[in-house]
């Protein structure tokens, strides 16, 4: 498990509104049987009144989602199957997000 890596949303239920969900926990915690996890919604399902920096869009398999960084749950590792995607070079913008949650600004 890589930090930034893009999973399916293992919650067959919630899949309609989070298709993706994204890892954001640093690796030097590799050895907690949880991950941070931060969903990724659907444009459906994104409210429109969300600042950008707090709800950054992202591409998913051709996709646009929107990240929800004030949703970031614990989730247990061996539950995220296999990733099939890698959000890496957003990574500035998914710590940017969180960064607005916890800071602010």
């Amino acid at each position: 498990m890589a930090q930034f890596d893009v999973y399916v949303n293992p919650s067959a239920r919630q899949r309609e509104v989070v298709p993706y969900i994204v890892d954001v926990q640093s690796g030097l915690l590799d050895q907690l049987p949880t991950r941070w996890i931060m969903p990724l919604v659907t444009d459906r399902y994104n409210t429109g009144g969300l600042p950008r920096r707090l709800c950054p869009s992202v591409l998913i398999g051709g996709v646009v989602l929107f990240a929800w960084p004030h949703q970031t749950a614990p989730m247990l590792a061996k539950s995220l199957g296999r990733a099939v995607a890698s959000l890496r070079t957003e990574a500035a913008t998914l710590l940017d997000a969180l960064d607005a949650v916890t800071s602010g600004i």
